[in-house]
């Protein structure tokens, strides 16, 4: 059983073959193999993404300045 990412809802729709959507918090979920995106749908019916709010990679060690340095 799928939950969603956002509200961890089990009301997931399926609304395509690959492609999901939460009634609860009205996301859209695209899964691929292992990689899963989550969309917000926008009044227009574009989608625009929220990996980077869920699926955030940690950053380099090199990129990690202790002190401001």
């Amino acid at each position: 059983m799928m939950r969603c990412p956002n509200c961890s809802s089990k009301d997931i729709g399926k609304i395509g073959s690959h492609q999901f959507y939460c009634w609860s918090c009205f996301i859209e979920l695209t899964v691929n193999g292992e990689k899963m995106s989550v969309y917000q749908v926008e009044e227009d019916g574009t989608l625009s993404s929220l990996d980077d709010l869920f699926f955030e990679e940690p950053m380099p060690a090199a990129h990690i300045h202790a002190n401001g340095m």
